[in-house]
Order: structure tokens, then C-alpha cells, then sequence
């Protein structure tokens, strides 16, 4: 792997992080689904199109990139080195031959200037140290009149709590638009179901058994049909590289 400007988060997705998002790569691939629609309309992806997607953890934002940039291509990049084997895997496995997949972090990686003409990041903005530094490296790697397109949390979400702190990081942008967007997403396949998932990676003993008191009752209320749903606000953002 090439130089890392967050080691300890880097780490943490090539360690304990990682595992549990590769061994549960479905479950979640399935949580930020609902915003693939709007992110890739945004996006408006073309037959021949050279697009980079960032933290593509195991690739399904980058395989859906590359069936709509085809004959061109979509380079996926991320830090965790097995959610990047699982994204080979996948992409292998439904004969897409346009993706490729690069271990790295994208703050400090050296794109090729004007390299792509779409950048799209399904939340994988959200982990850059220095998101101003991030996104002026980003903007040299699209070629002039090239898009990007990004789903962030909203607030409470860390880092983007206004229209304003958005448009502040993409001060190398033009045409900056940023929309509210409501997402939903299945939990689970009933109430247990999606406690066990979120608890399971923590290590024993890491919270006390008062904060363990029924956590399954914290969910009823999002249990449409006993299968858990909540519902998420992020931002969709657009951009044009002068």
C-alpha cells in the first residue's frame, strides 16, 4: 500500500473493520442502497466515460459505474485491502472486465492529472483528514468539465453540518449544488437480527451490560412488517471542474 494520510483509520479497515464489512459485504452493500438511484442519475455516467469512485469498500458502486461507463471504464479506490479482494471477487464473478481496483488512499494518491471524467463516492468522502486537500486533488484528477457526485450524511453526521461546509470543501468547483436526499434501508430480517449484526464486532466487555438492556426494544419502533427500517438524511452534491 502507498502512503496513508490517516494510518490509524487505514488500520482499522485492514484489521477488525474490514473483516466484519467483508464478512457481511451484502448486508452493507444493502444499508446505503437507497441512494444509488439518485447518486448515479446525478452522476450521469456515459458509454465510454473514465470514472474513479472513492472508498469504494467492495465495489458495488464501482460495478454499477462501469456497466453505465462501458467501453470506458471505472477505477475503484480504497484503503481496505480485503474489501478490495472481495470487490475483485464479485467483479470476476458477474464478467464485468471494465473495473479495476487500486489499494490506496485517495487523499495522497497520485491520479493522473484529468484522468477521469466522473468521480462518485457513496459516502467514502465522509473519512478524508483534510476534506479541502482531498477534494482539490480530486478536482486536478477530473479533466475540465468533468462531474462529480457524492452522498454524505446530513446532520447530525459528522463533518457536513450545513450547505456551507460542503460548498466550503469544493471551493475548486463550479456549479456546486447540494440536495436533501431521504434514504431507507432494511436492517435486517427481523428485530434480533440486526442487534446481533451491529453488536458482534465490538470486543467482549467493551460496553457495559447497562447500555446492553434491550436493545431489540430500541428498534420495535422501526419494525415495518418485523423486518427493522430507518430512514437517513444525506446530502447528494454535484459539482463541475472549471
Amino acid at each position: 500500500m502507498t502512503f496513508v494520510a490517516n494510518p490509524c483509520r487505514a488500520e482499522a479497515w485492514n484489521d477488525p473493520v474490514g473483516a466484519h464489512r467483508t464478512a457481511h459485504q451484502d448486508r452493507y452493500d444493502a444499508m446505503p442502497a437507497g441512494a444509488n438511484d439518485a447518486l448515479f442519475e446525478a452522476a450521469a455516467i456515459g458509454p465510454g466515460d473514465r470514472v474513479l469512485d472513492v472508498g469504494c469498500g467492495a465495489g458495488a458502486t464501482t460495478r454499477t459505474a462501469a456497466r453505465l461507463a462501458a467501453p470506458g471504464h471505472a477505477v475503484g479506490i480504497d484503503v481496505s485491502a480485503p474489501l478490495l479482494e472481495r470487490a475483485r471477487v464479485n467483479t470476476a464473478a458477474e464478467g464485468i472486465e471494465n473495473a479495476s481496483y487500486v489499494c490506496a488512499d485517495a487523499r495522497v494518491h497520485p491520479f493522473p492529472a484529468g484522468g477521469y471524467d466522473v468521480v462518485v463516492s457513496r459516502g467514502g468522502v465522509l473519512f478524508f483528514a483534510d476534506h479541502a486537500a482531498a477534494f482539490r486533488d480530486l478536482a486536478r484528477a477530473l479533466r475540465p468539465g468533468g462531474r462529480l457526485a457524492f452522498v454524505c450524511p446530513r446532520p447530525p453526521g459528522p463533518h457536513w453540518e450545513d450547505t456551507e461546509r460542503v460548498r466550503e470543501v469544493l471551493a475548486g468547483f463550479e456549479e456546486v449544488t447540494v440536495e436533501p436526499v431521504t434514504v431507507e434501508a432494511v436492517r435486517g430480517r427481523d428485530v434480533p437480527d440486526p442487534v446481533e449484526f451491529l453488536l458482534s464486532p465490538l470486543p467482549g466487555g467493551a460496553l457495559p451490560a447497562s447500555r446492553l438492556a434491550g436493545p431489540e426494544e430500541v428498534l420495535l419502533p422501526f419494525a415495518a412488517g418485523r423486518r427493522p427500517r430507518t430512514r437517513a438524511g444525506v446530502w447528494l452534491v454535484t459539482a463541475v471542474r472549471p
